[in-house]
């Protein structure tokens, strides 16, 4: 018996190093874009790891381009070093399809009915969610009320581009340091073909005709790319091949472009006075049209998705659910105010009378988010695929970055729109046949 007991404490510390193992949290590792919401969920964390200690959150924060190429190669090789990953709802699409990610699993607490019906079919295969969206976003104009008054120049809120390329021409004035227009030039499928894709939809044009062919060189593309060279090259900003939505958001914020043209997210920042120089000359209206009514819009959402290949399928799928909650917008509306919460998600988030109050942008946001009906029939002629601004096939990527490369190398003026359209087509017809959609 003596001996007993003095094995006990012997025995008891011999657990210890098992014990305190068993008691650590299991730590998920998180693969997100640095935008500025996103940065808002990192430092929001804390609130997520106090009510679920059990969970440690590790952040792995990439520029957009980056972050798509390192979630896309872990994700197809189930490398399995990321257990949540902000992904966009072309990739939500996609790979859901492909069995890539674990379907979401939700209670009533959740609350998927308050869900923006558009927002959440893009992130949804046959019925299921298999992302969770952030924040949703259509694209809108953002133009300097302040400068349009002051020309006598009434923005309508539903303008055509001809009607924007007016007030571009008056407003722009670069001896002031203030330039007619700012709109992505950073070549990339998710960067300036997100912006483009549209334009040339609405100009009448489209990426595939109904057989899958690419249709990329027509006189459709050569009017919107020449719009947009022309316009940017006049009005624009010196090194717009180098500005994605980070660099023409801090360019208007800093009160340097009369017109915008970006996603509707970006109205929280334009309104916000802690970071905008003109959030109080700002005033908002619908993403233009062409010559064809259609296609002008986009719908995007960043969402977070949890991949097959994590094994920690459980607290990965806690941690999304919280920070896509209604909770979560309280949260946010509680730490940074009312203006800068994530929208274009939730339908209950417009009929908070604090959020009305702080956002001037909210009214025209919901107005284009409950316009859109349907990601189908966005193009002018018949295509087979849903239109605004991406092609949900494995083969966009790469066509979408190679074309947005053809058409940044345009804007630069090392190539003409012509002749970028010609490279454009010549690379989608080689990887469309290289994928079997179609023979030479």
């Amino acid at each position: 018996m003596f001996r007993l007991k003095k094995l006990i404490p012997l025995f008891i510390a011999a657990l210890a190093p098992a014990a305190l193992a068993f008691s650590q949290p299991t730590e998920i590792v998180v693969a997100a874009v640095n935008n500025g919401q996103i940065i808002d969920m990192q430092r929001l964390t804390s609130h997520f790891e106090q009510a679920n200690p059990d969970i440690k959150v590790t952040w792995v924060t990439l520029e957009e381009n980056t972050l798509r190429q390192r979630v896309t190669t872990d994700i197809a090789t189930k490398g399995g070093q990321f257990d949540v990953m902000t992904i966009g709802s072309y990739e939500a699409a996609l790979w859901s399809t492909k069995g890539w990610l674990l379907p979401i699993e939700t209670d009533e607490s959740y609350d998927v009915d308050d869900l923006l019906p558009v927002i959440r079919d893009a992130v949804s295969h046959e019925g299921q969610l298999y992302a969770l969206p952030f924040y949703g976003e259509a694209s809108m104009l953002y133009y300097r009320k302040d400068l349009a008054d002051k020309l006598g120049f009434v923005m309508p809120d539903n303008p055509t581009w001809e009607q924007v390329r007016e007030f571009i021409q008056k407003a722009h004035d670069p001896e002031h340091g203030i330039y007619g227009v700012g709109l992505r030039g950073q070549p990339g499928w998710g960067a300036n073909m997100a912006f483009l894709t549209p334009l040339v939809h609405t100009f009448g044009g489209q990426f595939f005709d109904m057989n899958w062919k690419p249709a990329i060189n027509t006189p459709a593309w050569e009017q919107a790319i020449g719009f947009y060279v022309d316009i940017m090259k006049k009005y624009g900003p010196p090194g717009s091949t180098s500005n994605n939505f980070n660099e023409v958001l801090a360019l208007f914020n800093e009160g340097k472009c009369a017109v915008w043209v970006d996603a509707t997210s970006a109205a929280l920042f334009v309104s916000d006075p802690a970071q905008s120089k003109v959030h109080d000359k700002v005033a908002f209206a619908t993403s233009p049209t062409g010559p064809s009514s259609k296609g002008a819009l986009w719908i995007f959402s960043w969402n977070l998705a949890v991949p097959a290949s994590t094994k920690k399928a459980e607290a990965a799928q806690r941690f999304a659910k919280w920070a896509t909650s209604k909770e979560y917008v309280r949260l946010v509306a509680q730490e940074k105010g009312w203006h800068l919460v994530p929208t274009g998600t939730r339908k209950s988030t417009y009929e908070i009378p604090e959020f009305q109050a702080a956002a001037p942008f909210a009214k025209t946001e919901q107005r284009i988010l409950n316009g859109i009906k349907s990601l189908d029939d966005q193009t002018e002629a018949p295509s087979p695929y849903k239109g605004l601004q991406y092609v949900v096939i494995p083969e966009f990527q790469a066509i979408g970055t190679g074309v947005g490369q053809h058409i940044s190398a345009a804007l630069a003026g090392k190539t003409t729109v012509k002749k970028a359209l010609e490279a454009s087509q010549k690379l989608a017809e080689r990887e469309m046949r290289k994928a079997g959609y179609y023979k030479k």
